[in-house]
């Protein structure tokens, strides 16, 4: 496992009696309708195609780099596109003239522990492609691969040091597991495609993916996208990973009882960023649009997310991209998760638009400092900022209700309090709600806000449980019955 050095602000299965061929084996569970082996066609694994035996430049991380945490003017960008994607991430397109050609077969799992690329098409049931090829990079080339399991991921990465899932230009792909996930040994295997090892989508096709009772993409180490077509609708979170989520590229739709994208390791709180520097993203999330541990960053793409929050982090910066939030609690949020970076959203370019729900909301929500360099704000809802530390409007047009501002709103900061009153300050221990001195407090009006209750100022900042997972496990396939290639 290779964790990243990313820059922040303050710191920074076994298979009894399988045969192989060419690193692919098929092993059958029993039944008594069909024990037919999955087809493999093998054109020479030891000439595979230029892509499996190019080198991939995973290791070019920039070394942790401190920059200034006081609250001052934009401290650049605080992740670099260079420490995420490689050249082959970033490749669309994969060499299949040499791959192996499995035609995916009921009942029957697919081994794969050699480096290579693997053409993957055809429709079956109870199938998982499981990957053990330590120290190796694996492409799966999905052409019209389409898996239904009840109880177990579509593919299980035990081992690798890379695997690729490359869907082909043109083609419609689709995983589903339907029922809740069983374990293997001690790893709870509980999503659609579930890695231990990094992991990178791209091509030009499209991926259906539905978990009725998990997550749909996970990774115990890196998650990287660059390409794609994602319709992924899940019961906990759609994308998620220990060490980053990193997305240069792809169409999203996503429908999660939890977070859209989320990036944690429960064990490491000095891991868990999120960079996005490019994409379509339409998300509805039972809880966060966007959550990482460390940094959030958002270079660009287009965003439409409704949630209880939008976009969250301990550091959240927004440098480019079309975001349009509508949220229920924050729309944007920065709270202790890691000690590697200060609490602290800047804003220093893009679009941004947040329409916050009645009550107890905040627009964008700060236990510590809020920086706007740049971009253009537009909020609707009771209350704009929020935040404890120190608030600061050096650039770009903010305008709250209709109104524009050039200085931001006296932060809160304290507990939580209650109802506002028409004086500015309510009766909790929050209170201070009244205008900057010399300013004025936008309303709907461009007068003082109707009475309301202010939003939740908590540092607890902790992840719904059942995010992070367990990075545990011998990597085994589920038991089951060997077939013969």
């Amino acid at each position: 496992m290779k964790f990243r050095q990313i820059r922040s602000l303050l710191s920074g299965l076994v298979l009894s009696g399988s045969l192989l061929v060419g690193g692919l084996a098929a092993t059958s569970y029993a039944s008594s309708t069909d024990t037919a082996p999955v087809t493999a066609q093998t054109e020479d694994s030891d000439s595979a195609s230029a892509a499996s035996q190019s080198t991939d430049s995973d290791s070019a991380s920039a070394a942790s780099q401190t920059a200034d945490s006081g609250p001052a003017s934009s401290s650049g960008s605080l992740l670099a596109a260079s420490d995420f994607f490689s050249d082959r991430d970033l490749e669309q397109t994969a060499d299949t003239s040499s791959a192996q050609k499995v035609t995916l077969t009921d009942s029957q799992d697919v081994s794969i522990t050699e480096e290579g690329v693997y053409l993957i098409s055809g429709t079956a049931k109870d199938v998982t492609i499981n990957v053990n090829a330590p120290e190796a990079k694996v492409q799966l080339v999905l052409d019209g691969a389409n898996i239904t399991n009840e109880d177990k991921p579509a593919v299980y990465v035990a081992d690798a040091d890379k695997v690729f899932v490359t869907t082909a230009s043109g083609s419609s792909n689709a995983f589903s597991v339907t029922s809740q996930y069983s374990q293997d040994g001690d790893t709870n295997l509980d999503a659609v495609i579930f890695s231990k090892s990094d992991l990178t989508l791209n091509g030009q096709g499209s991926l259906t993916i539905s978990s009725a009772e998990g997550n749909g993409i996970s990774s115990k180490d890196e998650l990287t996208i660059t390409g794609g077509t994602y319709d992924i609708t899940c019961a906990e979170d759609a994308m998620e990973a220990h060490d980053s989520v990193a997305i240069s590229d792809g169409t999203f739709t996503i429908k999660s009882g939890k977070d859209g994208i989320h990036s944690e390791d429960k064990d490491d709180g000095t891991v868990g960023s999120v960079y996005i520097s490019g994409g379509t993203f339409k998300i509805e999330a039972g809880d966060d649009g966007i959550q990482g541990t460390t940094v959030t960053e958002i270079a660009g793409g287009s965003f439409d997310i409704t949630a209880v929050e939008g976009i969250e982090g301990t550091t959240v910066q927004i440098n480019d991209g079309t975001i349009r939030i509508s949220a229920s609690d924050d729309g944007i949020n920065a709270a202790r998760k890691s000690t590697s970076s200060d609490i602290l959203i800047e804003i220093d370019g893009g679009d941004t638009t947040i329409v916050m729900g009645q009550g107890d909301t905040d627009a964008i929500d700060s236990n510590g400092d809020i920086i706007v360099n740049g971009g253009t704000i537009d909020i609707t809802g009771n209350s704009s900022f929020d935040y404890s530390g120190t608030g600061t409007i050096n650039g770009g047009t903010v305008t709250v209700n209709g109104q524009q501002i050039t200085e931001m709103p006296a932060g809160m900061g304290g507990g939580k309090g209650g109802m506002m009153g028409g004086n500015g300050f309510g009766h909790g221990g929050r209170g201070g709600r009244g205008p900057a001195a010399g300013g004025t407090f936008p309303g709907k009006d461009g007068s003082m806000p109707d009475a309301g209750s202010s939003g939740n100022n908590s540092d607890a900042g902790s992840s719904p449980a059942g995010n992070g997972g367990d990075n545990s496990g011998e990597g085994s396939s589920p038991a089951g019955n060997s077939a013969s290639l």
